[in-house]
């Protein structure tokens, strides 16, 4: 990282990760500015307040914004060459570097610590920064998810500016920037079918692995994993042998107890897949001289990622869920767990991407057709599409009629709507998928009908039991 305050500009802040990298570098003294396609539609986004309360210039992205004053644009990969903005920065002679470009070049400065897999990782990323700064370590932190415990006016949770060498990235495999990165240290979750192949994914964790100049952390139980298991990485699981083995698992209905090395744990997080998330900080920590009974004195006080498993009402008599699974992984952790605590559930899924859609058609419907049991109904809204050149050659239908031909309840709806007028079947809802923040604000507003907080202007038929063409 340069030493002199840079002056640098953002194009698509609104997602995730390109808005942590520049609270990143806001909140380390330099000059921030940005625009998104998204804040432009929603003037009074919260996340554009969230991100002028920390001293980040918001502007439309038409190229307005954008002089022979800056030092850096980068771009989101999801922001088009021919953008307004791509171009003026061409025409300016502005250096461009994309966000996995510029990520690489930060964590190079650093003692970095690459949390991968194609699930889990913000969870993950951001429960060993909290755990760490727990620890007194005063971690940097770059993130996508957002920490709950770590939002501000000024702060939306997926970043830290810490006093240590320590930088802890979120390093996803989506772009393929992951076989650029050069952690000291690099935790792999998992390893399933999400952006690309297995076999390709797979390809992109042997390279990081390879780049990794210390240690790498892997989870033993994970089956794609295994295949590319290096002798010397340090290994967590719950079934098979491993470095940091789980045991006297107890799992509630919203936490899980075990024990490791004869300590005792307790995770405010509920599922199997969380307790793959917290394994792996637990043995990271613990090489690093972390006593095992520090860290499971602060493990309980997490609570977590904003939309994972986000809990909107939990009155005795309704429970209303709001998640980010997207991909088939994910998705079938989560419906794992939430069978544990309802045996009748209203699932409302947003697929995300007409591209990742075609690509897993065959997974999500094998993942809903195993997971969905007589009780469940599955109500598909239509694909999530957030602009570009995408082909729309396929549709929630696709998914619904097979789902439907294999003896599983299933619907598709055009809009909201449709669900709020009917909230009448189900106690139990849980509204997953990706990208699109508003699905947060529509669980809050089933929560609200039901809880009678808020009332439906809609009234009508029950949710359909049979989707009928």
């Amino acid at each position: 990282m340069q030493d002199r305050p840079q002056k640098i500009f953002f194009s698509g802040i609104g997602g995730s990760g390109v808005s942590a990298i520049a609270c990143f570098m806001a909140n380390n003294g330099h000059i921030i500015a940005g625009s998104d396609r998204a804040f432009d539609l929603n003037p009074c986004h919260a996340l554009k307040k969230t991100l002028q309360s920390g001293g980040i210039t918001i502007v439309p992205q038409d190229g307005s914004g954008l002089d022979g004053t800056f030092d850096l644009a980068v771009f989101s990969t999801a922001v088009e060459s021919g953008r307004p903005e791509v171009l003026k920065a061409k025409e300016l002679g502005i250096p461009i570097k994309t966000r996995p470009e510029f990520l690489s070049e930060i964590t190079a400065s650093f003692n970095a610590v690459a949390v991968s897999g194609t699930s889990g990782k913000s969870t993950t990323s951001g429960l060993l920064a909290f755990l760490m700064g727990k620890s007194g370590l005063s971690p940097n932190f770059i993130g996508g998810g957002r920490v709950k415990q770590f939002k501000t006016p000024s702060n939306p949770g997926n970043s830290l500016a810490g006093d240590s060498e320590y930088l802890i990235i979120e390093a996803c495999e989506s772009d393929g920037s992951i076989v650029n990165y050069r952690p000291q240290h690099s935790i792999i979750l998992n390893l399933a079918l999400d952006h690309h192949s297995i076999d390709r994914t797979a390809g992109m964790f042997r390279a990081l692995m390879a780049h990794t100049e210390e240690r790498v952390f892997l989870n033993a139980d994970d089956k794609n994993l295994c295949k590319i298991l290096s002798q010397n990485a340090i290994t967590f699981s719950i079934n098979n042998p491993s470095d940091y083995r789980a045991d006297n698992i107890v799992y509630k209905q919203f936490s899980t107890d075990f024990s490791l090395h004869q300590t005792n744990f307790s995770l405010s997080l509920p599922g199997r897949h969380n307790l793959y998330n917290a394994l792996s900080c637990i043995a990271f920590l613990s090489e690093i001289g972390i006593a095992l009974d520090d860290i499971a004195s602060t493990l309980p006080e997490f609570q977590g990622i904003e939309r994972r498993f986000d809990i909107h009402l939990n009155n005795g008599k309704y429970l209303v869920i709001d998640d980010y699974a997207h991909n088939p992984h994910k998705i079938a952790s989560l419906m794992e767990t939430v069978k544990q605590i309802q045996t009748k559930v209203c699932y409302i899924f947003q697929p995300h991407g007409f591209g990742p859609v075609r690509m897993m058609k065959k997974e999500y419907i094998q993942t809903f057709i195993e997971n969905l049991r007589d009780s469940d109904h599955l109500v598909l809204l239509p694909i999530y599409y957030a602009g570009g050149t995408a082909g729309r050659d396929i549709s929630s239908r696709d998914l619904a009629d097979e789902i439907q031909a294999n003896g599983k309840s299933v619907e598709v709806v055009e809009s909201r709507e449709d669900i709020l007028r009917r909230l009448n079947e189900y106690r139990t809802y849980v509204i997953f998928g990706a990208r699109d923040e508003t699905l947060s604000d529509f669980a809050k507003e089933i929560a609200g009908i039901l809880a009678g907080k808020k009332q439906s202007k809609l009234a009508g038929k029950p949710l359909q039991r049979d989707m009928k063409k």
